[in-house]
């Protein structure tokens, strides 16, 4: 399959986007500049080519980039490219992208709605695998009693607490500024 990236300036900094004919391939957020953000999506996509990016995709860029302004915008539409990702990390993905700006659940919320309360654990599995991240907000998935759990993403857990401030949620670790 042929993919082609673009890389957009947003308020947390550089982040990339990866493209196919079925839709977005990947989403990365941003390493500490923008040569360091391409390189990590390089290792992903080696042979992506850099493009300009069609009507479609300069949409979702738009939206993302509205969101992490802290404008409570709906990615559920935006079309992601699922091949390769496997079925239970579909389900999980799904559920995530049900969760809206400013709201939260947590792993086991997420594997009680899966049918399954006890794969809480491999609820964090997939999301740490999360091929999307801010279209499929694995951000919004939180550990019991509201603390922060992990996140896989550059910056960690301090960029997860950023994107929940961003969008208003409350979370243990999340410092109250508004």
């Amino acid at each position: 399959m042929n993919t082609a990236y673009t890389l957009f300036e947003t308020p947390i900094g550089p982040c990339g986007i990866a493209w196919g004919e079925r839709g977005i391939v990947g989403v990365w957020l941003p390493e500490s500049d923008e040569r360091r953000t391409r390189a990590r999506l390089l290792r992903k996509l080696p042979d992506s080519a850099e493009e300009v990016p069609p009507a479609g995709i300069r949409s979702a860029i738009g939206e993302i980039t509205a969101l992490l302004s802290g404008d409570r915008r709906d990615l559920s539409g935006v079309p992601l490219d699922f091949d390769g990702v496997p079925a239970f990390h579909r389900r999980v993905y799904e559920i995530a992208r049900s969760i809206p700006p400013g709201e939260t659940l947590t792993y086991g919320e997420v594997a009680r709605r899966l049918g399954d309360p006890r794969c809480a654990r491999e609820v964090g599995q997939a999301l740490a695998r999360n091929p999307f991240p801010i279209v499929v907000p694995c951000h919004r998935v939180l550990a019991v009693d509201g603390k922060s759990g992990g996140f896989s993403a550059p910056g960690g857990v301090s960029t997860k607490l950023q994107l929940l401030q961003i969008e208003g949620a409350r979370a243990s670790g999340i410092p109250t500024l508004f």
